[in-house]
């Protein structure tokens, strides 16, 4: 897995930054004001899956979907949550495929 940069908006403005998701996936540093930016260049739709960082009864909870269209479709999503989302102050994702799809990791300060 790899780690996204996340990046603090500013009321100065910023220029946003995209990474090539990692094959393996991809994980982010989340204070539960972060959300993700993702867009797919590829042709096919790609779904992407957040970890939730908690057991119930002792069962793992399935992770949160979302659908990223093929041809230039893109999803914002978040914020999450650090007590449900968080594992070790992080957040997972996967992917059912990592080709074609940049990610941007933004915050509120």
């Amino acid at each position: 897995m790899a780690a996204l940069t996340v990046q603090n908006l500013s009321r100065t403005a910023i220029t946003p930054a995209y990474s090539a998701a990692a094959n393996g996936g991809d994980t982010f540093v989340n204070n539960g004001r972060t959300w993700i930016h993702a867009k797919n260049a590829g042709a096919s739709a790609i779904t992407a899956t957040v970890a939730i960082g908690i057991t119930v009864d002792g069962q793992s909870v399935n992770g949160l979907t979302f659908l990223v269209a093929g041809g230039g479709g893109d999803r914002k999503i978040g914020p999450f949550p650090g007590d449900i989302y968080n594992s070790g102050g992080s957040v997972s994702l996967t992917y059912t495929t990592a080709s074609g799809l940049t990610l941007g990791a933004f915050s509120l300060p």
